[in-house]
């Protein structure tokens, strides 16, 4: 068991939490644990991009998803878990690991698509985060 536990979600994913969910939840240590829930707004990538968006377009897209993300957390974490949800904003892998850093957790358990032949068993964010994090990670395959 793990005291602190970074779980990365993509709301637009199902598959991205329904069987990684469980997963940290046993992980988690069940007296004293804590449970952090990140979910990561890509950037844009490139300025030119971003010309094409409203100014306060990030903004206000961060707060979307820092709203669904806490309702996400209230319907799917069960109560008695210690749990803090993070809205993070960059480059997927990169932001998982520099908040598993920052927040100091002790593993990181997260989903990774089906593999193809193209993704050499993991898919491309999942497979960095391997690779780079600092801490345990735990990869649950799904369907």
């Amino acid at each position: 068991m793990f005291k602190t536990v970074l779980l990365p979600v993509d709301l637009s994913a199902e598959t991205s939490w329904s069987k990684a969910l469980p997963a940290a939840l046993r992980l988690v240590e069940p007296e004293d644990g804590v449970l952090h829930v990140a979910s990561v707004l890509p950037d844009f990538g490139a300025s030119m991009v971003s010309s094409y968006f409203s100014r306060d377009f990030e903004e206000k897209a961060l707060h979307e998803l820092g709203e669904r993300l806490s309702e996400w957390v209230r319907e799917h974490v069960p109560d008695s878990v210690v749990v803090h949800p993070h809205v993070l904003h960059g480059r997927v892998y990169d932001e998982i690991i520099s908040a598993a850093n920052r927040l100091e957790v002790d593993a990181i358990v997260m989903a990774s698509h089906r593999p193809e032949l193209s993704d050499y068993l993991l898919g491309p964010n999942a497979a960095r985060v391997v690779r780079h994090a600092r801490q345990s990670v735990f990869v649950v395959r799904g369907e």
